[in-house]
């Protein structure tokens, strides 16, 4: 999704930081989560895209963070959010142990990792079954990962007749895949990168290949481009983090707020999956629920979280080439303070 125009919203960030914090548990095939927090009028944004996006698909990313720090959010609808506990592809004692310590009663658990079966994803989805008992909600996210629609719809059905099943998230890559996968089971499907990192995000709509759509603030551009992509999208919606620290989460915050109708949990309770955060109070979830409220970082915090010298470069170079980008599309410079520099 190309972010709107951020020049006319962008003035020069106060100051920028780049951050390294291990992860409690390998996620999404990294175990230390890097990222960049730009600190302006409003306050502070996180630039944080995974290491394989090029400077196009994280020029998106810039622009959500420069939205949060010069030019803040629209006014909220509710003040709490509900969200689910996000369980990693574990063993079923760590699953249990990581649902039980939430107080949540709605739990997001990542199935088809790679080096895993589908006798290890279901005895994950029924340890975390036997937390929640029969009216907490599973839901489960394969990140694209099965390898056709047959293979999706059959492990699908496996998960379903085990814990039954809320919604599955983004079964296959393609689109036109997810329409097969929905043509072939009964479970809701929701789509994740087929809307956030799609040329058109609208195709899952034209192809009914989605029942609900999962919207990230940063991959789309910021909270004012994901209210007008969710306007358009006309499906229900469910609110996503993107790994970020409670910085990042307060954008996701903001949006779930924001938003005409919230009638899903939010995944927005993964400040926990970081071993640490960078602000005194994190965004962590009590009882199932997120406080919406401002945030910003401390010196100690962000010292104590401080990227070594050779991934501040290489933040500094990626921060360059992502700027490039949105002034090549729009004609006029995106700038930012240098970077404070972390321990050598």
């Amino acid at each position: 999704m190309p972010p709107a125009d951020p020049s006319s919203r962008c003035a020069p960030a106060v100051e920028t930081a780049v951050y390294s914090i291990p992860l409690r548990t390998r996620f999404r095939g990294i175990t230390v989560r890097e990222g960049m927090l730009l600190h302006g009028e409003k306050g502070w944004g996180e630039f944080a895209p995974f290491a394989e996006y090029d400077a196009p698909e994280s020029a998106a990313w810039l622009a959500a963070a420069h939205e949060a720090a010069t030019f803040g959010w629209p006014p909220p609808r509710r003040d709490r959010i509900p969200v689910n506990v996000t369980v990693p592809a574990c063993d079923r004692g760590r699953a249990a142990r990581i649902v039980a310590e939430s107080g949540a009663s709605t739990a997001k658990v990542k199935v088809a990792e790679a080096g895993q079966s589908i006798a290890d994803d279901l005895e994950r989805v029924a340890a975390v079954r036997e937390v929640l008992g029969r009216e907490g909600r599973i839901r489960v996210d394969a990140n694209g990962a099965w390898p056709d629609p047959a293979a999706a719809a059959a492990a699908i059905r496996q998960l379903d007749r085990e814990v039954g099943l809320e919604y599955v998230e983004q079964p296959c890559r393609t689109v036109a895949e997810l329409a097969a996968v929905r043509r072939l089971v009964e479970v809701p499907i929701a789509a994740d990168e087929s809307i956030r990192r799609a040329v058109d995000p609208l195709e899952v709509v034209r192809a009914e290949a989605a029942d609900i759509a999962v919207v990230k603030v940063s991959p789309l551009g910021g909270v004012a481009a994901a209210l007008e992509l969710v306007e358009r999208i006309g499906l229900p919606v469910v609110v996503s983090s993107a790994l970020e620290t409670s910085v990042g989460i307060a954008a996701g915050l903001a949006l779930a707020a924001a938003l005409p109708e919230l009638p899903y949990a939010c995944g927005l309770g993964t400040v926990s999956l970081l071993e640490r955060d960078v602000v005194a109070e994190p965004l962590v979830p009590r009882d199932g629920f997120l406080t919406v409220r401002a945030v910003a970082p401390t010196a100690d915090l962000l010292a104590g979280v401080a990227a070594p010298a050779e991934a501040v470069q290489r933040w500094e170079r990626r921060l360059a080439a992502v700027e490039a980008e949105l002034s090549r599309r729009f004609g006029r410079s995106v700038r930012s303070a240098p970077v404070l520099r972390g321990p050598s």
